[in-house]
């Protein structure tokens, strides 16, 4: 008789396991970090590890795919009501908080080391478009009611979002002097003069 699985521990399991490799990752790189790291950070055997993910690569990918959800969820919980111009710098802030864990700098640089394998590449281009149709579509809105710049079409503008929000993520990333918290008013500044 087969075993009944239980979806609810199920989840937590694989997002425990997500954790502990976000965690391994941000420390030491992909190419550093073991499965067996992995485990023991997790607290779990190999076999349970492997019961979820096939290799640290598929972890990596499930680490990524979880945040693409999260930014469709975002998007999809601001509604047509909502004032789209707060949107945006609302998502700038929620991106600037998220960053703030200390994890992030050493995730970012570690996915950056191995973005070229196709499983990731492929999985940071499903964010990419996750992130830049949710700001389109809030761009759109906001030219629509007239409370954003129209001289560059809804995609363009989402686009230079997305530049200079990745350019504040790339040097959180590489300059340890280069804080969240100081810095979270001056990106939404940039955003803010950017959009206007």
């Amino acid at each position: 008789m087969a075993r009944t699985v239980d979806p609810v521990k199920h989840a937590a399991r694989r997002a425990h396991i997500i954790d502990a490799a976000m965690t391994c990752f941000a420390a030491g790189g992909v190419a550093a970090t073991t499965t067996a790291a992995i485990c023991a950070q997790a607290g779990v055997g190999s076999g349970t590890f492997f019961h979820y993910f096939p290799t640290k690569t598929d972890v990596l990918v499930a680490i990524l795919e979880v945040g693409t959800e999260q930014t469709r969820e975002w998007f999809s919980d601001r509604g047509p009501r909502d004032d789209p111009r707060a949107v945006v710098l609302d998502w700038v802030r929620h991106t600037a908080d998220t960053a703030a864990d200390a994890r992030f700098p050493g995730f970012i640089r570690a996915v950056g080391a191995v973005m070229a394998e196709p499983a990731v590449a492929e999985a940071l281009a499903a964010d990419d478009r996750a992130q830049h149709t949710g700001l389109r579509d809030v761009v759109r809105r906001a030219q629509q009611r007239g409370c954003m710049r129209r001289d560059l079409p809804a995609p363009e503008l989402a686009t230079w979002v997305m530049v200079l929000l990745d350019g504040f993520l790339s040097r959180l990333a590489t300059d340890p002097a280069f804080l969240v918290d100081a810095e979270r008013e001056r990106l939404v500044d940039a955003v803010t003069r950017l959009i206007d």
